[in-house]
């Protein structure tokens, strides 16, 4: 919901970096994998209860998960690149409901839900970054990307507020995820709705 507003803001200093990063033949696969470890890091962090650690870890990818994408701008993006950065970071939304179910089994029902939301607003937008590259339907709301980025009420920067908050207030997790789990299968419902006015007319009528 925010991701595209928040765009002229980071993109500058993201860009920046990425060009040095670029410059000291940093490439944007080690990036990626290197935010990949740390956000796994963070459930391990989080399974053992360590929920400090687990946020600077949290904040800690995120902000590598931005770099790969200047790193990338700077030295070309490539489609293996990008096929990377969704996967890692669908890595990173799987490591921490799953850490903190394995901190407490009482978050396991909450957990499972949301990961379940998850895996609905994943296959709602991977579905539609599909059928809008077979259509050839493209947009820059969220910047130079390897493929179709579809608006939602729950995108990335709502997630990490989230998972913020679950690291600051960890006894109010399930309240927390039950609440995101909802946002998320309406971010579903939404780009539903969405596709229905972008794909039932065929390319040739368009």
């Amino acid at each position: 919901m925010f991701d595209a507003k928040l765009r002229p803001l980071i993109d500058p200093p993201l860009n920046a970096a990425g060009r040095r990063l670029a410059a000291w033949g940093i490439s944007a696969d080690v990036v990626t994998l290197t935010g990949m470890m740390l956000g796994l890091a963070a459930g391990a962090a989080l399974a053992d209860g360590g929920f400090a650690l687990a946020l600077a870890l949290i904040i800690a990818n995120r902000l590598l998960d931005g770099l790969d994408g200047a790193v990338a701008r700077a030295r070309g993006l490539t489609d293996f690149g990008g096929y990377l950065d969704i996967v890692a970071d669908f890595i990173f939304y799987v490591s921490v409901p799953l850490g903190f179910a394995l901190a407490d089994p009482a978050n396991a029902l909450p957990a499972a839900l949301l990961l379940a939301s998850f895996t609905l607003t994943g296959i709602s937008f991977l579905a539609f970054a599909t059928l809008a590259a077979k259509r050839g339907i493209e947009t820059a709301a969220h910047g130079r990307k390897s493929f179709f980025y579809n608006t939602g009420l729950a995108e990335g920067a709502e997630t990490i507020a989230v998972f913020i908050a679950m690291c600051l207030w960890p006894d109010w997790f399930a309240t927390i995820a039950y609440g995101y789990a909802v946002l998320c299968l309406l971010t579903v419902i939404q780009r539903s709705f969405a596709a229905r006015a972008a794909f039932t007319v065929t390319p040739d009528e368009a």
